[in-house]
């Protein structure tokens, strides 16, 4: 558990921010201590200048008793452990003051206890000057200065110390809620690994980062799971589709077995097994054009291409053949903008949806090949007829593999034209809606607006 959270990515993130916040919440309070002691510092200093101007501003001219009773009185007035004074005459001699002796020289300095002649540890600020014929030191200590330092560093130590509880406490916690939905997450995946493709990350209503994660996840899950079960669906339709002519390709090439040994012709049987192996090849062929599609190879011969032609080589095709089964076949096209696409599969979607209209519409159907262009620039291609149509429950299921309306099975064909038309479809980013004609079925096929170039010349 330790090991996981300190792998996990809140530990490792805020490991780092909460080291920089205390850096400079360190920094901070080591320049708010500098700036204290500065003030501290700055305000002795003018205590003491006004001290030594009170003195030496308070006798008389060259009355030297007057300004010894001053130092004796202010001496007298403070301890020596917090303030200092002391004056001498030319000679070096003590006049007055409470400590025995002082640095020569004037100005400021600082200077240790001892030089002063004191026991205790303190260091003194002081300033000398002359006075009339005499050398005036006034001093202050370190003491109240230091232990206000020491207060102030106390501070922040304290909160630099309760900052790194708060910033640990806090990590550790959104540590162990991250890694718990993690966990979750990576217990999901790990079912999902073991083939129970119905698990599902639970969400919170939190709606967070992790939230939008799982629900992405989710999403994908129901992809695979639906893939997983069309392949599944796929396998079986195969089996049940291809069953059949297997077996009937079986009985016919046994039949023919039988024939040739009793010395019968069998040709007949022979074109009859190359029919049925036709057949279960074309099928495949159709699977794996399919699967191909839907991989995306494809999309490598992209180009912008104009679909207008397209659907003029289509409707001159297929007029004559829609004549020949007393069907009429109307072409009304909008002017389309060029689109980005792979020609030979458009021309192949289109004539699969022309295809199945000929073939499951009775004689005296109108079958329309239209395009319509949108206000958004998007636009659908449309192929419509005033046959029987196809029930409402049955629609959904017609884009899937090898599946085949029952009054469509006695009529040739795999069930795999409108699974080739979604396919391209779909590598076109286009959308397919199938509804009623009113008589009859109608099938657009939308292309969005982004994949709309400029408008043909």
């Amino acid at each position: 558990m330790l090991r996981s959270l300190y792998r996990s990515t809140a530990i490792r993130l805020i490991a780092p921010l909460g080291l920089a916040f205390l850096v400079f919440l360190l920094l901070a309070g080591f320049a708010a201590y500098l700036l204290i002691q500065g003030e501290l510092d700055g305000r002795m200093r003018q205590q003491l200048e006004q001290t030594f101007a009170v003195i030496t501003q308070s006798y008389a001219e060259s009355d030297l008793t007057d300004l010894t009773e001053l130092v004796r009185s202010h001496a007298a007035a403070n301890p020596r452990d917090q303030r200092v004074f002391f004056l001498r005459d030319g000679n070096g001699l003590k006049l007055a003051g409470n400590i025995d002796q002082a640095p020569g020289g004037t100005g400021w300095s600082v200077v240790p206890g001892a030089a002063l002649g004191l026991d205790a540890d303190d260091s003194y600020q002081i300033y000398s000057g002359s006075a009339a014929d005499t050398e005036l030191t006034v001093g202050a200590s370190f003491e109240e200065s230091d232990a206000v330092g020491a207060i102030v560093r106390n501070i922040l130590g304290l909160a630099g110390l309760a900052f790194t509880v708060l910033v640990v406490i806090a990590g550790l916690l959104i540590a162990v809620r991250g890694q718990r939905r993690i966990n979750g997450i990576a217990s999901t995946m790990d079912r999902v690994g073991r083939g129970e493709l119905a698990s599902r990350i639970p969400l919170r209503a939190n709606h967070d980062d992790l939230d939008d994660l799982s629900v992405q996840i989710n999403q994908a899950l129901d992809r695979l799971a639906s893939l997983v079960e069309g392949m599944r669906q796929v396998s079986v339709d195969i089996a049940h589709d291809l069953k059949t002519p297997l077996n009937r390709l079986s009985f016919t090439v046994q039949n023919a077995i039988d024939d040739d040994e009793a010395g019968k012709p069998i040709a007949g049987l022979l074109q009859q097994a190359q029919e049925e192996s036709r057949q279960i090849n074309t099928t495949f062929n159709a699977l794996l054009r399919i699967a191909q599609i839907e991989s995306g190879a494809r999309r490598a011969r992209f180009k912008p291409i104009a679909i207008e032609p397209v659907l003029e080589t289509l409707f001159d095709a297929y007029e004559e053949v829609a004549r020949e089964q007393e069907q009429e076949l109307v072409f009304n096209a909008a002017p389309l903008p060029h689109i980005i696409g792979d020609r030979d599969l458009l021309t192949q979607m289109f004539a699969n949806l022309i295809e199945n209209a000929i073939r499951h519409c009775p004689r005296g159907t109108r079958i329309t090949l239209a395009s319509v262009v949108e206000p958004d620039k998007a636009f659908s291609i449309t192929v419509s007829d005033t046959g029987p149509g196809i029930p409402a429950a049955e629609r959904d299921r017609v884009f899937q593999r090898l599946y085949r309306l029952d009054k469509s099975r006695s009529t040739p064909g795999h069930g795999l034209g409108l699974s080739l038309v979604k396919a391209i479809a779909d590598l076109h980013g286009a959308s397919i809606d199938i509804g009623d004609n009113n008589p009859g079925l109608r099938i657009a096929v939308r292309f969005v607006a982004q994949l709309a170039m400029s408008a043909a010349p």
